[in-house]
């Protein structure tokens, strides 16, 4: 079994090419070498605002659109989902936290090839050719979890932020995917933690800002 991505769309504001379905992979691979997480489904959905807010609504007690839910079942019990999801604050103080030194610092944390032909290797790559699996640390032999995406937030996202929608879509992922494998943000330290990684990861897959 190897880390592995299954995706739905349940929105119709914009198209989900294959090229991009592409490029989350190689975003879930470069995010699972950097973790060292081998195995496991991530299942991801796009919606729009309606249903996100509905979500929101019965998981949340808040009665509003989000950008992102994330709903991870590693170590939680077979009926209960933990619960992750991130705001528009903390997204908008991320450029203060991504200096040249906190990128630096994560270099002995994270060995993960940054080529600018890192999309093209990550797509030749076999299924399950994530390393040597005596080298790694943590497997996952069940489903890691939900990440829910609202297209809508994320294209009004990407103007504010002055990038394209495939960069803040793919923000979006790798930090759904981080709360599922256990990262959380609760303080300003694990913060900084999470939006560098973030970063490295998405510079790695060729989206910049």
């Amino acid at each position: 079994m190897a880390l592995r991505l299954e995706w739905n769309n349940e929105q119709t504001q914009l198209a989900i090419s294959p090229e991009f379905v592409q490029r989350l992979e190689l975003l879930l691979k470069l995010a699972g070498e950097a973790e060292q997480v081998t195995e496991g489904e991530v299942a991801l959905t796009f919606v729009d605002d309606k249903e996100i807010q509905r979500l929101n609504r019965e998981y949340r007690g808040l009665d509003k659109p989000t950008d992102v839910l994330s709903f991870a079942m590693q170590d939680i019990g077979e009926d209960e989902m933990e619960i992750f999801y991130i705001n528009e604050e903390e997204e908008e103080e991320a450029d203060d936290f991504m200096n040249e030194d906190d990128l630096k610092d994560l270099d002995r944390l994270d060995q993960s090839p940054g080529s600018d032909s890192a999309l093209d290797e990550g797509l030749e790559a076999e299924e399950g050719d994530y390393g040597d699996e005596e080298g790694m640390e943590a497997t996952f032999d069940e489903p890691l979890g939900d990440i829910i995406i609202s297209v809508p937030r994320a294209i009004e996202q990407s103007v504010d932020y002055g990038h394209s929608v495939e960069r803040e879509l793919g923000f979006l992922f790798v930090h759904g995917f981080l709360h599922l494998i256990g990262y959380d943000h609760d303080n300003e330290a694990a913060e900084k933690e999470m939006f560098a990684k973030q970063e490295r990861i998405l510079e790695q897959a060729g989206l910049m800002r």
